[in-house]
């Protein structure tokens, strides 16, 4: 039999079909519309979503069944998606509540509204565990520090957490110290690409794709 990374080369094409499903249901999907520069609201693609959630779930087998939570979660592509894949609880947090209007449409439309619940709010005030974090954090950029916060929080309330960063060899390092520091373990990294609209009027492109990395940290027990 024909195998190639574990699977077979049928269960590989269905499992790429099944990806593109999801980007294309994705796609669909409304971007909410007072987008905040300051909060550095670059939602996440559609593409680079389903990228995310079929690592979670078919490498690793961490969606279905879960208690998942998306801090900063937007318009709620990570929430939608893992509830699709059939995660058994999911949460998505977002402090803007035009972001959680948008995110309630969308799981609407999907048909997924009664697997999420939306909660607004500061990421900081979530309390409770759960067994994975799924987080596009602000990169920091704006308000420094920021992609920290959201990783503290991550390993403080879940026990797998999935979260996105700048791709560098420098901030790599600093992502990683960070994660050992807060009692984290770096399971895999993923390079993964992430297209960006024209949001902004300092935008001047129609698109921009940026290459971040992709995550799989593993909390340490005691």
């Amino acid at each position: 039999m024909n195998r190639f990374g574990g699977y077979s080369l049928g269960k590989l094409w269905k499992n790429i079909v099944r990806k593109k499903h999801l980007e294309i249901t994705l796609s669909k999907l409304k971007i909410s519309p007072k987008l905040k520069c300051e909060l550095e609201q670059y939602p996440i693609s559609p593409d680079a979503a389903a990228e995310v959630l079929f690592i979670a779930s078919q490498i690793y087998n961490d969606i279905r069944n879960r208690k998942i939570i998306d801090l900063g979660c937007g318009s709620g592509f990570l929430a939608i998606g893992a509830a699709i894949l059939g995660a058994k609880e999911v949460v998505g947090v977002d402090l803007d509540l035009n972001a959680i209007k948008t995110a309630r449409i969308n799981a609407e439309a999907i048909n997924v509204k009664d697997k999420i619940q939306w909660v607004i709010g500061d990421v900081s005030s979530i309390i409770g565990k759960f067994d994975v974090v799924l987080q596009n954090p602000p990169f920091g950029v704006k308000k420094r520090g920021a992609d920290i916060l959201f990783l503290k929080k991550a390993l403080e309330i879940g026990k797998v957490i999935y979260t996105l960063h700048k791709s560098s060899e420098k901030n790599r390092k600093f992502i990683k110290d960070k994660i050992i520091n807060e009692g984290g373990e770096v399971s895999a990294i993923f390079q993964i690409n992430l297209t960006i609209p024209r949001l902004f009027n300092f935008h001047y492109k129609k698109r921009h794709i940026i290459k971040v990395d992709l995550y799989r940290v593993v909390k340490n027990d005691g």
